[in-house]
């Protein structure tokens, strides 16, 4: 039969408004940042990819539903929200030389020397995860231990925690870095023993500056293939948010691409590296979130010290294993506060890296200072809070300010804390239970690439305290652990609140985007090795599901291969 122009537009007129969907027959889980569960059977997602209703056991749909989608009884929980983490250095951590495996100093060097030999045109040799305190070397390596490895090219290799670099002779050469070169501000070039002090090989903190000006900058089409690989690394581990740290105008272009090319699948609460860029990228304040709520910038990232890896971190006292060093303070006071008022005035957030306890306890009066000039929700970040004075803890609650914290840091970390700091200073190390009986905003991440963005792996090691191999037995300081559910929050509307997100993601309510993974097992009930093995079944993203065994094939985009090696000179 032969419709008229007439009864086309009737039936179009008449048709429902809404595409509904129901995902039903599932175990439906979503915590409150107050560690409120809220339990359910089922969802209705409208086609804009929001959730129209929440049903509980009992509850029918409030309008017609047009599809249906069975959950055969699987754990759905929120989409995990990485608080903490370098988007493009997770990409190109997986495109260059990767380190993080290595045991040993030997180990790491035939590793360089085979990846050199796979690459023989590349004219600098660049990678990361390098961990002389995992390798027990019991200092840094040098110059001339790289050299062994490739002498022929510069070769430029981050620590894992990124506050220090480890450079072969002739990238120090090609940075025309000699022995009278000096310390730039809040930076450290190590040094041979002796009257010369001829630069050992390693540069911690603003000194990695030095080399890292010379290394060839990446094409727009390799910052592309790294965020589309970074990307799919974290979809894989339920990851469906992420609040980047620290990014330039090249990162958020490539981020718009994917965005204009509809291959931005994962959310991004981004912050930049400077007011430069802010200002670049954002103009007068934040940016509107942009593509269906997958990308905004949100406020500026400050460094005001370092890790204490690198013993860089900014310690009130000196480093019990270096007593003549209290670390770095990569920022003035004067500098810290102006940056701050800079980016407050216009209400981008100010999120500040802030590891040891004098940089803690500087950060909190900086922000002390500047309340009654800047009030409001302004959800100041502290990012790492990882060594703090317990004095200084009621601090962080007196202004709301948002602890932004990495539970696998505390189980890299603690053997080498203990040495650093000696056993007297520790009561106040990744405090999280100290924060949240302190009433503190917790949101919590992985600081990827230095730990691996592993949601469940940081939710058992919130709960336990011990790591992937239930050491030490009964947790490293117990008493900071922390609930379940106050974990799961962490992960969700914890980590969306930190990053002026909620009300858009990181529940499972009416009313917010419809993010959800499907679990193989129930989070709040599994023991804490069951968490850890969780398996990620389905992830959805804005109602839609993008990954899964059975998932429908997701939007296909082409990843950029690179026409020369990544980091190739123009």
């Amino acid at each position: 039969m032969r419709l008229t122009l007439a009864a086309v537009l009737a039936l179009t007129l008449t048709a429902p408004a809404h595409a509904d969907t129901l995902i039903d027959d599932i175990n439906g889980i979503s915590v409150a940042r107050d560690g409120t569960v809220t339990r359910f059977v089922g969802m209705l997602v409208q086609d804009d990819g929001r959730i129209r209703q929440i049903l509980k056991k009992g509850d029918e749909p409030r309008v017609p539903v047009q599809y249906h989608v069975d959950g055969e009884g699987r754990t759905v929980v929120p989409g995990m929200i990485d608080a903490h983490v370098h988007l493009m250095d997770i990409g190109f951590g997986a495109l260059t030389l990767d380190l993080s495996d290595t045991n040993s100093l030997a180990e790491a060097q035939a590793k360089i020397a085979a990846y050199a030999a796979k690459y023989p045109m590349r004219p600098w040799i660049i990678g990361s995860g390098w961990n002389q305190e995992k390798w027990g070397l019991g200092r840094f390596p040098t110059a001339a231990e790289l050299d062994a490895a490739v002498a022929d090219r510069p070769v430029w290799l981050s620590r894992v925690d990124g506050h220090a670099g480890w450079a072969n002779s002739k990238a120090i050469a090609t940075a025309g870095i000699t022995a009278k070169t000096a310390d730039p501000a809040g930076g450290r070039i190590t040094r041979v023993a002796g009257a010369v002090k001829t630069p050992a090989g390693v540069f911690i903190d603003n000194a990695q500056a030095l080399i890292a000006a010379k290394v060839p900058d990446p094409r727009p089409e390799d910052r592309d293939l790294a965020f589309l690989t970074a990307q799919d690394m974290l979809l894989k581990r339920g990851v469906t948010a992420v609040a980047d740290m620290g990014i330039g105008i090249e990162d958020w272009q490539s981020y718009r691409r994917a965005g204009d090319a509809g291959n931005l699948r994962i959310r991004i609460m981004a912050y930049a590296n400077s007011v430069e860029n802010m200002v670049l990228i954002a103009g007068p304040g934040p940016s509107p979130w942009l593509y269906d709520d997958r990308l905004k910038l949100e406020g500026i990232k400050l460094w005001l010290d370092g890790a204490l890896g690198s013993r860089g971190a900014w310690l009130k006292a000196p480093y019990a294993d270096d007593p003549a060093n209290t670390g770095l303070q990569r920022l003035s006071s004067s500098q810290l506060r102006n940056i701050m008022s800079r980016a407050a005035l216009d209400h981008f957030q100010v999120a500040v890296h802030a590891i040891g306890d004098a940089a803690n306890a500087e950060v909190l009066s900086a922000i002390g200072e500047m309340s009654d000039t800047y009030a409001g929700d302004r959800r100041w970040r502290i990012e790492h809070a990882q060594i703090v004075d317990p004095a200084d803890l009621p601090r962080f609650a007196e202004h709301g300010i948002v602890a932004s914290m990495q539970p696998l840091h505390q189980t890299s970390d603690r053997t080498m804390a203990e040495a650093r700091l000696g056993p007297d200073r520790l009561s106040g190390a990744y405090a999280w239970k100290s924060m949240e009986d302190e009433k503190v905003p917790l949101a919590f991440g992985s600081d990827a690439p230095v730990e691996t963005p592993d949601p469940f792996a940081g939710i058992a090691t919130a709960i336990t305290r011990e790591d992937a191999n239930g050491q030490p037995f009964g947790g490293w300081h117990p008493e900071q652990v922390i609930t379940r559910e106050q974990a799961l929050a962490a992960y969700t509307s914890g980590a969306a609140y930190a990053g002026f997100a909620d009300g858009h993601f990181g529940q499972l309510v009416a009313g917010e985007r419809a993010d959800f993974l499907m679990l193989d097992r129930d989070p709040l009930l599994a023991s804490p090795q069951d968490i850890r093995a969780t398996k990620v079944l389905q992830v959805w993203i804005n109602g839609q599901q993008v990954t899964g065994t059975t998932a429908p094939p997701p939007e296909t985009y082409d990843k950029p291969e690179p026409k020369q090696p990544v980091f190739e000179s123009r």
